[in-house]
């Protein structure tokens, strides 16, 4: 099952086991159990402190790890494979006795919960954004012995996926009901657990000192703005909803100079541990709701946030990005996750065989129906403007699919549906002016991104699309502050732009906090008799 190199490279991980642990397998004959069979025979043919042995069980084919007497166990219903090979790995490492990397805080959180606490995941193999809620709850499942997960491949239990009407990954269910969909870290998992916990954070929020540059947002160019302000050796903050932005939800990156290939989280990751390496105070699970400007240059500017928490700074970077850009049509809110969906990657597997639109004419778009119709039973591609948008080459590529139908000049009007899944949307012909309907299960929009500032609306100036307006210098209508990446008017919406801009908004700061007036000091009245004397 697995090559000579990965065996090689899961042998050194597995040294790091310190306790005993078993493989327990529940399989019956089909060709995905005999895989996953032969699977968990290579992994214990790499360690003496691995076990295997067979077990009837509910779902086939499956598998647990589980340290050796005592209640700590991992499951998983498939094979971890593809993207959540990692997952896999990290579970025989930290089931194995490897301790979980989370800050101790966190950990000891997770440990004093109390309660009974069954989750189960259902993840796709080819979903960038699945192993971080898979691997947050495993690592949870470790430390607290409440707290039980099972990992399940949705396109192996397509059964239990059509029952429970999931329509996107991950999708959480805790005690049989429904939790949660989309990334979530533990920090964000226990936001839900422990209803306490967003209120301690926010009052320690509030006892923080003024920083000199404060960076919301943590995408790109908030990470590029935070390591160049911290190299400075300057009071650095950033306080970011979730580290990474916009990047977690891309898959293939191929553009970014030096790096050939490389995936979202991956890059992501990297941001973050690049940041920790510096003097960075990192608040997570943080998103602004008001900017108060400070009263003149030098003073300190407030950014509150929605925790109920304010942070101070004498300067602030703002690189909130941008998200998906939604088609604000009737029904679209509604079936969110229930059939209108916005990563391909993600979330294709569950529709295959099935009839499907993608919104959006352009490079994103047609890369997704490029990407679908390998997966589902036929894709129908809708353009609002009268020609394709995207790249000649996608072009060629998307019109030599079989299963594939592009409609241009075609204005999607509503999102049809049943009351719990779409059944279909209707469009106009901009054409003729006629209205239609096509019938079909999923809806993939891919029509843009739009910035994160209807926070900062009255507050500073913004474009007629909403981007904050800067100089060449990253500067915005406040001074002293500061804005980068693609939730600015810079043109051209490019990880590696944003990395750019980020580190001169950051340099701009920096340049900005040398150049305040020096406050003279406060003389005494026995340093007034001593000059006199």
């Amino acid at each position: 099952m697995l090559d000579a190199d990965l065996k090689d490279q899961l042998k050194t991980y597995l040294e790091r086991v310190t306790q005993s642990i078993e493989l327990v397998a529940s399989l019956d004959e089909s060709e995905k159990s005999q895989e996953l069979e032969a699977l968990l025979q290579d992994i214990a043919g790499l360690s003496d402190k691995v076990s295997l042995r067979r077990e009837d069980g509910a779902r086939k084919p499956a598998f647990s790890i589980r340290r050796i007497g005592t209640d700590v166990a991992v499951h998983f219903a498939g094979l971890p494979m593809g993207h959540e090979f990692t997952s896999l790995v990290l579970a025989l490492l930290q089931v194995g006795g490897y301790p979980p990397k989370l800050d101790p805080e966190v950990a000891e959180q997770v440990r004093n919960l109390e309660g009974d606490f069954h989750f189960e995941t259902y993840f796709s193999l080819s979903c960038q954004n699945c192993p971080d809620t898979v691997q947050a709850l495993n690592a949870m499942s470790v430390l607290n012995p409440n707290i039980k997960h099972v990992a399940i491949d949705g396109a192996l239990f397509q059964d239990e996926v059509e029952q429970r009407q999931i329509m996107t990954v991950p999708t959480v269910f805790l005690n049989g009901e429904s939790f949660g969909q989309g990334r979530m870290s533990v920090e964000q998992l226990l936001a839900q657990l422990d209803t306490g916990a967003s209120a301690r954070e926010a009052e320690k929020l509030r006892t923080k000192s003024a920083f000199d540059v404060l960076v919301v947002g943590g995408g790109p160019a908030g990470a590029a703005a935070a390591i160049y302000a911290a190299r400075k050796g300057i009071r650095t903050g950033v306080a970011s909803e979730r580290f990474g932005g916009q990047v977690l939800d891309t898959m293939a990156i191929e553009n970014f100079i030096s790096v050939p290939y490389t995936e979202g989280p991956k890059l992501a990751a990297a941001l973050e541990q690049h940041v920790k390496e510096y003097d960075v105070d990192v608040m997570n699970l943080q998103r602004g709701a008001q900017l108060i400007a400070a009263d003149e240059p030098g003073g300190l500017h407030e950014v509150q946030l929605a925790s109920g928490a304010s942070l101070k700074a004498k300067t602030v970077i703002l690189s909130t990005g941008a998200r998906w850009r939604n088609m604000n049509v009737p029904g679209e809110q509604g079936y969110r996750n229930k059939g209108v969906t916005y990563c391909p990657h993600c979330d294709g597997p569950l529709f295959k065989g099935k009839r499907v639109a993608v919104i959006g004419g352009g490079n994103s778009g047609v890369e997704a129906a490029i990407d679908l119709a390998g997966i589902v039973g036929h894709v129908t591609l809708l353009e609002f403007d009268g020609k394709l948008r995207a790249d000649e080459v996608l072009q060629r590529k998307l019109r030599s699919l079989p299963n594939v139908d592009v409609l241009v000049s075609a204005q999607t009007t509503e999102v049809l549906g049943d009351g719990q899944k779409v059944t279909g949307l209707s469009y106009t012909d901009r054409h003729s002016g006629e209205s239609r309907q096509l019938p079909l299960e999923g809806i993939f929009v891919q029509i843009g991104l739009l910035p994160n500032t209807e926070w900062l609306k009255g507050t500073l100036e913004l474009s007629p699309r909403g981007e904050i307006v800067v100089d060449a210098h990253g500067q915005t209508s406040i001074p002293g502050v500061f804005a980068a990446g693609d939730v600015t008017t810079v043109p051209f919406k490019q990880i590696v732009i944003a990395l750019g801009e980020g580190a001169k908004a950051s340099l701009s700061a920096f340049d900005y906090l040398i150049r305040l007036p020096v406050e003279a000091p406060v003389r005494s009245e026995a340093m007034e008799l001593e000059t006199a004397a």
